[in-house]
């Protein structure tokens, strides 16, 4: 099918909409791919071949998803959206290497549909106001995804990117990196959309790693210690921990640990790396 007959096609989009009565839903974020020139710079970015099961989240009215059928072996298309599937049975009819599954991402079991012992990619344009939580929950959920290739808003993905000492670094960019290795791979204006985003977005790669980064005796307490450290940004990192009700630590401790890593006691969170946090945690624990 060639990009002019595709929902790239901000005609067609259009006129699928009308078509079907189509309404943009606020509760959902729907913003619609029309550029074909960023849809293939996703799949660039996610590395598609024929070998490849992809599970996609959120399709809407399937147009990454005909690009996706032409270039993977086989798709599922994961649309919370019950209004949409009866649209996405006429815009993807003609690709048999196509499932649509009517469910929430985030109860649907990955492994339970692909088949278990099944790795596949993953690609998304997300909705804005649930990019957190699918992306953690993916990561954190140990889905058997080899990469997670989304779109998302800008600022979130130079957040996902960002290292030590950046305004933006925070405890998503540590996450983020503790399971996976990030590369921007685009910025997308909003113009590229229907309807048109406030803000601009881009697409992230993020390459599941096969172990940790760092070792460390308790990772989800050194992420409650990396929470803790970033809960008041403009505090120093003693303060910030000693506020943490849920880390019951005294400030001595925390100054003692200091100490020991070789760092002023006026340190704030954000200037520290992964491997400082995992070494952090590791002191306090010992405390």
């Amino acid at each position: 099918m060639d990009d002019k007959d595709k929902l790239s096609n901000p005609q067609v989009t259009i006129r699928t909409i009308n078509q079907y009565g189509f309404h943009f839903r606020k509760r959902y974020g729907q913003n619609f791919l029309v550029d074909p020139h960023v849809i293939r710079k996703i799949l660039r970015a996610a590395e598609i071949t024929r070998e490849d099961i992809v599970v996609e989240i959120g399709p809407g009215i399937g147009t990454l998803t005909q690009y996706l059928a032409e270039t993977a072996g086989q798709v599922y298309a994961v649309e919370i959206d019950e209004t949409l599937i009866p649209i996405l049975a006429d815009t993807l009819s003609e690709y048999e290497n196509v499932t649509v599954v009517h469910q929430d991402i985030l109860q649907c079991d990955i492994p339970q549909m692909i088949g278990k012992g099944k790795n596949c990619k993953i690609v998304a344009n997300l909705p804005y106001y649930i990019t957190t939580p699918i992306i953690m929950g993916l990561l954190e959920g140990g889905v058997p995804a080899d990469s997670i290739t989304v779109m998302v808003q800008k600022e979130v993905a130079e957040r996902m990117d960002a290292g030590p000492g950046s305004k933006i670094y925070g405890a998503l960019s540590l996450a983020v990196q503790y399971y996976a290795e990030t590369y921007l791979a685009a910025n997308v204006p909003p113009n590229c959309f229907m309807p048109r985003p406030a803000v601009g977005s881009a697409v992230i790669r993020l390459t599941k790693r096969t172990c940790p980064p760092v070792e460390t005796r308790d990772a989800k307490f050194m992420f409650r210690v990396i929470r803790a450290s970033f809960q008041e940004r403009r505090k120093t990192l003693v303060n910030s921990l000693r506020n943490a009700s849920d880390l019951g630590l005294e400030r001595e401790q925390i100054e003692e640990v200091l100490r020991k890593m070789n760092l002023s006691p006026t340190v704030r969170g954000e200037t520290l790396s992964l491997e400082q946090f995992a070494e952090l945690a590791d002191l306090l624990h010992e405390e």
